[in-house]
């Protein structure tokens, strides 16, 4: 069970690996309190995303290596058959060092030029606790 607690603003979770997940088609692509995540330092956190393949969507991370590290990208797919493919695309990210960061996620399409669709989310490092 995990319990949210305010923190200047963002969500602290107070379990060690937070989920965030967007699943809504018309989610507000604005950055919002919603879209703040207070993390810690060494300790991994997960973002799911809806991806519908069928169209050819592709999400694409950008984010500053010298904070953030992506640990794992899969793909969890919830429906296929000859005409159709969708699911969630799962990233596992940790901070590497306390501080403030954008994690922007484009929906990319390979024919197209611009994309589709963002999400950016604040990510707020803090320190392991003793330290």
């Amino acid at each position: 069970m995990t319990r949210e607690i305010r923190w200047n603003g963002c969500l602290r979770d107070t379990d060690r690996d937070i989920d965030v997940s967007i699943f809504s088609a018309d989610h507000n692509p604005t950055l919002d309190g919603s879209d703040c995540r207070v993390v810690t330092v060494e300790q991994p956190f997960v973002i799911h995303l809806w991806e519908d393949r069928t169209r050819g969507e592709q999400w694409v991370p950008s984010y500053d290596a010298k904070g953030l590290t992506l640990l794992n990208d899969e793909f969890l797919c919830i429906a296929s058959n000859n005409a159709v493919e969708n699911g969630q695309r799962i990233f596992e990210f940790k901070a590497v060092q306390s501080g403030g960061y954008e994690l922007i996620f484009e929906k990319r399409m390979g024919w197209k030029f611009t994309a589709e669709d963002r999400r950016v989310f604040r990510i707020k490092a803090q320190p392991p606790s003793g330290n």
